[in-house]
């Protein structure tokens, strides 16, 4: 290799910390500023930048100018789909395909009934981590750390008047959820299931349908009264 060519050389970002960092920050926080990651880096805004030109060279991340008041645009940095691609996504066309087959071999009745067993399989593992006794804040952090292991990227945060949002940034299964819709229907009733009758779960965003991330608001259900109980 000339001495050129060592000069312009940039390892890829998967041999590079400091990028990988900043992908996993940009995936689960969504467009940020130079700046910002820097800081959640604890590395210079420009120290940054540099690494996010890098990884724009490599398809991995754009720029999308921000109107900032009076002076230049900010750039706002975000992930693409190539480097989306850079997460793991469970051997998505094998899944797909097997998919496809089962429907073939056993029809949409079939299909379904794999799913339900499928489904009831999942709440018994998830139950026996989560336990019943705990909090609705514990259990979802317990359930937030099973999903990041299943490859999620989940995450809880605490909103007002004992709102929760469980936000998981990733979804290892898109393009076999895209292909059978059950799957996300099966998701909802697992936390429903796990998380207890008393929480009520609406979700909110949804990756197959566009958005970046998939959220699900959750809150515990308003208890009835006495007079609510004598009305029935």
């Amino acid at each position: 290799m000339s001495s050129d060519h060592l000069e312009n050389y940039s390892a890829p970002a998967s041999a590079r910390p400091a990028a990988t960092r900043l992908l996993n920050l940009l995936k689960s926080r969504g467009p940020q500023t130079a700046g910002d990651l820097g800081t959640a880096l604890e590395i210079t805004g420009e120290a940054a930048r540099q690494q996010l030109e890098k990884l724009a060279t490599e398809g991995l991340v754009r720029a999308t100018p921000q109107a900032c008041g009076v002076g230049r645009p900010s750039k706002l940095w975000s992930i693409t789909p190539q480097g989306n691609a850079r997460f793991p996504d469970m051997h998505a066309a094998l899944t797909v395909d097997l998919i496809s087959a089962m429907q073939r071999a056993f029809g949409a009745a079939g299909l379904q009934r794999l799913l339900a067993l499928r489904t009831k399989q999942q709440i018994a593992a998830y139950r026996e981590r989560i336990g019943g006794n705990s909090s609705l804040h514990r259990r979802l952090q317990t359930l937030a750390e099973i999903r990041t292991q299943e490859g999620y990227m989940a995450e809880v945060l605490e909103q007002e008047n004992g709102i929760y949002l469980l936000v998981e940034n990733h979804c290892p299964i898109c393009v076999a959820a895209t292909a059978c819709l059950g799957l996300c229907g099966a998701e909802l009733e697992v936390f429903q299931q796990v998380l207890g009758p008393e929480a009520q779960i609406e979700r909110t965003e949804h990756i197959v349908s566009g958005a970046r991330r998939c959220a699900y608001r959750i809150h515990l259900r308003a208890r009835k009264g006495p007079r609510d109980r004598r009305s029935r």
